[in-house]
């Protein structure tokens, strides 16, 4: 699903044939991204990461060359390459985008048979009790992975390919512009309230209040990052001082 939610470990790389090594290698320095100990704005150091992994230059190369195409990182001439920085216009887009392919994946799964739709809603009847105890001890990661697999469970129920790859993609991006926001409280309360009424239209299989439900929700979580602060960045990936 999501790398931040799995440890990766350089050990999976020992004895894996150099066809596959570029794969492991980006899926390895995609969850150090997304679990922020690569930082928006570091310098990724290619025969650091070769030597951690115990692997030659070229798959890092390639696996760099992967992440450049998906958006996360930035190639910059005599630089290097760096994680990215996301400017304030691409996160209200994809924000904005998110909120499309949410509401759209609301209004299938509230019209999914009911015995498909009773097997989701039991298990995003689970998803908002972890969600429940998170909030109730301020735990505030816990409860933004928690919520993703929430969403995670109603893309993946529409059982559309392109919708799932195209959301990974829009969330592993936005994640980023939530690195430095994961140990506040960005509205939890609210933000649980809009859980139980999403899955309540769900199970009443109310396809159009599911899908503005959803659609809200996003533009909401949006609205409280910004509250949030501190603005995102608004200069094209500036090199980091020094």
């Amino acid at each position: 699903m999501f790398p931040w939610f799995t440890e990766s470990s350089a050990d999976r790389l020992v004895d894996v044939r150099d066809t596959s090594l570029s794969k492991l290698v980006k899926d390895n320095m995609l969850a150090l991204i997304l679990k922020g100990e690569l930082a928006p704005g570091q310098r990724i150091n290619e025969p650091d990461v070769a030597s951690r992994l115990q692997v030659s230059r070229v798959p890092v190369r390639e696996a760099l060359r992967a992440l450049e195409s998906s958006g996360l990182v930035v190639a910059r001439k005599h630089s290097g390459v760096f994680v990215r920085q996301l400017l304030a216009g691409e996160i209200r887009d994809l924000y904005q985008m998110r909120g499309l392919l949410d509401g759209f994946a609301g209004r299938c799964a509230a019209s999914l048979p009911l015995a498909q739709r009773q097997g989701l809603t039991a298990r995003l009847h689970q998803s908002v009790n972890l969600m429940r105890e998170a909030a109730s001890q301020h735990a505030v990661q816990r409860y933004y992975g928690e919520n993703l697999h929430f969403h995670w469970a109603i893309v993946e129920s529409a059982g559309n390919g392109q919708l799932i790859d195209t959301y990974r993609g829009i969330v592993q991006k936005l994640h980023l512009s939530r690195l430095k926001n994961l140990s506040q409280d960005l509205g939890m309360q609210a933000s649980f309230e809009e859980h139980v009424q999403i899955v309540q239209a769900i199970s009443d299989s109310d396809t159009l209040r599911c899908e503005a439900l959803m659609s809200h929700h996003v533009g909401g979580a949006y609205e409280r990052l910004l509250e949030a602060g501190p603005a995102p960045v608004l200069a094209a990936n500036p090199p980091p001082p020094g």
